[in-house]
């Protein structure tokens, strides 16, 4: 019964987020006393006892559709298992991304964001590398780190099996996978290991120490919660990590320079808006070309949610083309029945694939003006 009411208010919320202008107003159309529960491993309830449970539920694998293979491989003689998805028109040289899932460091899995590495593999024409690393609290740091790390010097060294073209290969990943991602680049540039083209850092973790104003001023209401970060980086720091590590926190890192172009996209209503924005700032003051994009009236977890809330497309659009961009490749993407247009041009059913230049970004505001809502419909929403 509990998972077909949170179906329910799942789709009652997607349903209100394809009417409503933001993901803000789709919160605002869900009952205040039934939000938290539609996703307990955001609102602080989730135990040590029913983690399992919950892990249980993330390895569920979503559809990687058409045009596409995937595989399952391990990391050399390792126990690290990665998923890679490749495109089917056997093509080689192809560029790469290490994708790197999230989950708050103790949840989530390569199955779960099958879809979104499937799309992006077919719609770039790359091969998508999502490992499998090692969660907390059982594993904590550094151990996930070293997986991520692992897998991506894999990818560069077993290249010319998996189709790649070792000077292209990115890292990206959202919130806990931002944060790996980005550290991933720190330690390829410091260990003089592989090269990295280009960073995707989305709603990125760069402070474990909390200290931004976002995280108090969105840290109830939004789904993601002030008390369950907390509970996150603590599991994950384990006896060992120090929140101050810059293979921790990314922002308390001394020196930024020499690291590949970034692009951070943050949302308005997220509690890590605060310190994904100021990472970005801190890569442009150290000679990095990094763009920082807010997307307004968005919240944490927005920019999977593409394929049914239409206000979260042109996060996905801006990450396409920076990445298609970086990799100095063309936009090919394989547009749904009756598509209102993602990327390109709408394509009249499932079966047509667009391909062409990269179009302009979709525009959208990084404004830090306040939200335009009444008093009465901030409490409705907090």
């Amino acid at each position: 019964m509990k998972k077909l009411a949170a179906v329910a208010i799942l789709g009652t919320a997607a349903l209100a987020a394809r009417r409503y202008l933001t993901m803000r107003d789709a919160m605002a159309a869900v009952p205040p006393d039934m939000r938290n529960p539609v996703l307990p491993f955001v609102s602080g309830t989730i135990t040590r006892r029913n983690l399992p449970l919950y892990r249980l539920q993330s390895q569920v694998r979503t559809p990687s559709g058409r045009g596409v293979t995937v595989t399952k491989r391990h990391v050399g003689d390792s126990a690290i298992r990665v998923l890679v998805t490749t495109p089917v028109d056997g093509q080689r040289q192809r560029p790469a991304v290490l994708s790197i899932h999230g989950g708050g460091y103790i949840l989530g899995s390569p199955q779960m964001e099958a879809f979104a590495t499937g799309r992006l593999a077919r719609e770039l024409g790359v091969v998508t590398v999502s490992p499998d690393y090692r969660l907390a609290p059982e594993h904590p740091y550094p151990g996930g780190l070293d997986d991520c790390y692992a897998a991506l010097v894999w990818v560069t060294a077993t290249a010319g099996d998996l189709g790649v073209d070792p000077r292209r290969v990115a890292v990206g990943g959202d919130s806990a996978g931002g944060n790996l991602a980005a550290v991933v680049a720190l330690l390829a540039r410091d260990r003089g290991g592989p090269e990295v083209r280009f960073q995707l850092l989305v709603y990125p973790v760069t402070d474990a120490l909390m200290t931004y104003p976002s995280v108090r001023d969105n840290g109830q209401g939004y789904m993601l919660t002030d008390d369950s970060m907390k509970w996150f980086v603590e599991l994950y720091l384990g006896e060992r990590g120090d929140p101050k590590d810059p293979l921790v926190s990314p922002l308390y890192a001394d020196d930024l320079s020499g690291l590949p172009p970034a692009l951070v996209i943050t949302a308005e209503f997220d509690p890590l808006r605060d310190e994904g924005e100021a990472y970005g700032a801190r890569l442009q003051q150290a000679q990095v070309a990094a763009t920082v994009s807010r997307y307004d009236g968005m919240i944490h977890g927005f920019f999977g949610m593409g394929a049914i809330v239409e206000a979260a497309r042109p996060a996905t659009a801006e990450a396409a083309r920076v990445l298609a961009t970086a990799f100095s490749v063309s936009l090919c993407v394989w547009m749904p029945r009756r598509s209102p247009g993602i990327f390109l041009a709408t394509s009249p059913t499932m079966r047509s694939i667009s391909c062409g230049r990269v179009p302009p970004l979709v525009s959208h505001s990084t404004s830090q003006r306040a939200p335009a809502f009444s008093a009465a419909e901030r409490q409705a929403i907090a």
